[in-house]
């Protein structure tokens, strides 16, 4: 085989993205919360990279080449000339040291804190500082420790609490957790221990199942629920397939004295661990804000930036930079963060802007969800919004991904607007997310001794022109719903 080399040319087209490119499309995703999370990042990490400290996020930065001619002689850049007999210069030298002086002077000594009562600011602010959420185990573990009970009891309740999910249940069996090579306890220590476990704060916690969770919170309640107790412990199944007759027919009591007890019922708490833990509720706020005009002749489009600060390079180091008796390697390291600093600075204003026309389009496609509600939400692919501004279409879906709008029908996120649809039978065109609250509205106004099937929405819809759905659709908008069929909604 012989080898050889050669040269030759090929013409192709490839896509490259600058690194300005790719933080631009990486800042435009970002929500707010995000952008401000990575802005203080920048901050910290670039030192040319500073807040602008005027109210006025316009105003042009303060020049410092020149001072000001209010300033007094001592004020001014220590700067020794040679074109006089530097007369003046060395007079403000000498005046150096009384102004230390007297600055010192005003400032006071500095003394130790010898007064125990007198507070330590550091110490104080540790004091304010909010606690870490205390975890469900570690809620469980701290009440165990105080549980009277034999050493086997303990490691067995120990061991139990280590598998108890987050919302308090024990999901394996006692069997699994005793091992033949274990001898610091046995079976029967575990279930010793699932009881006293189950006496624990919140109540309910260590339950198996949904039926010993809501026997112990009836048990641990303090009132008399002997009646309930009895419909749970004997009719749990017929219970959840809301099967009422049959259960009202074996108890040999009335229907309406099992609706009170369901109502009872429905007091407990069927995920008592989800009491205790940190809160996973992640914040929401609203990046666009759109406002009704005074005299009711459209809407308003703005930005809910109030909390994103506005950013500048710093004055001191761009001249540094510019300066030619600086060394090559400090300007150069001062024009790459400068460089950096600026392709931020342009990619949140792009951002901005991006945003703003984003929604404007928005709210001229969709003026009638705006004016009237959920109902006249329209159909609204993203091409068209993207044709609209001059942008491609990529850029809108980043533009929208995790942003919300605030307006008078609540805080809603903007991909909300972005859906496909059907036409009625008049030709007017209603979105899913419109057809979907059309459905909730229609189960709302149902007769609960009566509910509708999903067949029978299905006619309802279509004599309001929306004769187009299949069955099977209006069944898996009602599971997005998360409304139940017919037969778990009826109200005996």
């Amino acid at each position: 085989m012989k080898l050889e080399m050669n040269t030759h040319m090929r013409l192709e087209q490839r896509m490259k993205l600058a690194p300005h490119m790719i933080q631009s499309m990486e800042i435009l995703q970002l929500p707010i919360l995000a952008l401000q999370e990575r802005i203080e990042q920048e901050l910290n990490s670039n030192p040319v990279l500073e807040l602008v400290e005027s109210s006025d996020p316009e105003a042009p930065p303060v020049e410092t080449d020149k001072p000001p001619d209010n300033i007094s002689v001592d004020e001014r850049d220590l700067v020794v000339k040679t074109d006089n007999n530097k007369v003046e210069d060395f007079q403000r030298l000498d005046n150096l040291g009384e102004g230390f002086q007297d600055y010192m002077s005003q400032a006071g000594t500095f003394h130790k804190r010898i007064s125990p009562d007198e507070p330590d600011p550091k110490l104080e602010a540790i004091k304010n500082t909010a606690a870490p959420p205390q975890s469900l185990h570690e809620h469980l573990e701290e009440q165990w420790r105080m549980i009277d009970a034999e050493k086997p009891v303990k490691n067995a309740g120990s061991m139990i609490i280590d598998y108890l999910d987050d919302r308090g249940y024990l999901t394996v069996r006692l069997e699994q957790l005793h091992n033949k090579d274990r001898t610091d306890f046995n079976l029967d220590d575990l279930n010793k221990a699932l009881q006293l476990v189950q006496k624990l704060e919140p109540t309910g916690v260590g339950a198996r199942d949904l039926k010993e969770c809501l026997l112990i919170q009836m048990a641990q309640s303090g009132k008399d629920m002997s009646f309930e107790s009895r419909l749970v412990a004997e009719n749990m199944d017929a219970l959840l397939e809301n099967r009422l007759p049959d259960i009202a027919k074996k108890m040999k009591c009335s229907v309406e004295a099992i609706n009170c007890a369901v109502q009872h019922l429905s007091k407990l708490d069927t995920s008592p661990g989800l009491q205790i833990g940190p809160d996973r509720n992640l914040p929401v706020t609203a990046d666009v804000v759109v406002e009704a005009l005074e005299d009711s002749t459209g809407f308003s489009v703005r930005l809910a930036d109030s909390n994103v600060p506005n950013l500048k390079v710093n004055n001191y180091y761009a001249k540094m930079a510019k300066d030619t008796n600086v060394a090559d390697k400090t300007k150069k390291f001062l024009q790459n963060n400068i460089r950096s600093a600026q392709w931020i600075i342009d990619a949140i204003e792009q951002r901005k802007n991006t945003l703003l026309k984003v929604t404007r389009a928005v709210v001229k496609f969709q003026i009638d969800f705006f004016e009237k509600g959920q109902l006249h939400l329209r159909p609204l692919p993203m091409s068209k919004v993207a044709d609209d501004v001059g942008v491609h279409l990529a850029t809108v879906s980043r533009a929208v991904a995790g942003k919300y709008v605030q307006c008078s029908w609540g805080i809603l996120p903007l991909r909300k607007f972005f859906s496909g649809g059907t036409k009625d039978a008049n030709g007017d065109k209603y979105s899913w997310e419109a057809i979907r609250a059309k459905l909730q509205q229609i189960i709302d106004a149902e007769d609960k001794s009566k509910p509708l099937s999903d067949d029978q929405i299905r006619k309802k819809l279509a004599q309001i022109g929306i004769n187009n759905l299949a069955r099977r659709t209006v069944a898996k908008y009602r599971k997005l719903l998360n409304i139940p069929t017919a037969r778990f909604r009826k109200k005996y």
